[in-house]
C-alpha cells in the first residue's frame, strides 16, 4: 500500500477566533470548522481535519482574533 503524498500549506490560513456566547475557541481554515477549549486544541483538530483532505499544515499556530 502506497503511502500517500501531503501538500504542504501554510498555518497562516487557518483562522481562530474566539466563539461568542460559548466557552473555548474556533479555527476555520478550507472550509472546515473545528472547536476547542484553548486555541491549541482548536488548532490541533484542525490539523487532523485537513490532512483527511490530503494537506499538511505546516508553521506555528496563529494568534486568536
Amino acid at each position: 500500500m502506497a503511502k500517500r503524498q501531503l501538500r504542504k500549506i501554510s498555518s497562516s490560513k487557518v483562522s481562530i477566533f474566539k466563539i461568542k456566547n460559548r466557552r473555548g475557541y474556533a479555527a476555520l481554515c478550507m472550509k472546515n470548522l473545528t472547536e476547542g477549549r484553548t486555541v491549541l486544541q482548536a488548532f490541533n483538530r484542525m490539523v487532523k481535519a485537513v490532512k483527511r483532505f490530503g494537506f499538511e499544515l505546516r508553521g506555528n499556530v496563529p494568534t486568536s482574533r
